[in-house]
């Protein structure tokens, strides 16, 4: 089973990310999607678990959860939006992945027994950070997890024109 994360898309659905998550089984989206016709486009895509981020407002954001827990086989998986809002240890979490955004870092580490995994930011490029998803594929108990990076450039300004 191949889970699409995404995170942070900030009301940018990148046609490379919508080319990316095209064929999963299930898309996870970790927070901070800005408004309701970009959780539409990519809820088109695949069955979808959503959690609200820090700049989710507005009455279409109401109705989105601050936490969720979805199963996959035998692997349970609870997302949030940002990592520094988890209330317990990670020792302590019903789940076998952890799948949160905020940071626009993508990442991919074992932490007390936990996959925790950031797919990074897929809207807006943040600083020099790359725009990333990430996906989980599980199989039974098993699961592993990778981050992909999109060729998205980095914007450059460009150079003042001289004035004659």
């Amino acid at each position: 089973m191949r889970i699409g994360l995404i995170s942070d898309t900030h009301d940018l659905l990148r046609p490379e990310a919508r080319k990316f998550l095209e064929g999963c089984d299930h898309i996870i989206h970790a927070g901070d999607i800005a408004n309701a016709a970009t959780l539409d486009a990519v809820a088109r895509i695949a069955p979808l678990t959503v959690v609200r981020g820090n700049n989710d407002r507005g009455d279409w954001a109401d109705s989105l959860p601050h936490s969720a827990v979805v199963s996959f086989d035998e692997v349970k998986v609870l997302v949030i939006h940002d990592l520094t809002e988890l209330k317990i240890d990670l020792e302590e979490l019903d789940a076998q992945v952890l799948v949160c955004g905020h940071s626009h870092k993508p990442g991919v580490e074992r932490r007390q027994g936990v996959l925790v995994v950031n797919p990074g930011s897929a809207g807006r490029r943040r600083f020099k950070l790359p725009v990333a998803l990430g996906e989980l594929h599980v199989q039974g108990a098993r699961v592993s997890a990778r981050i992909v990076e999109l060729d998205i450039p980095i914007a450059t300004k460009p150079s003042p024109r001289k004035l004659r």
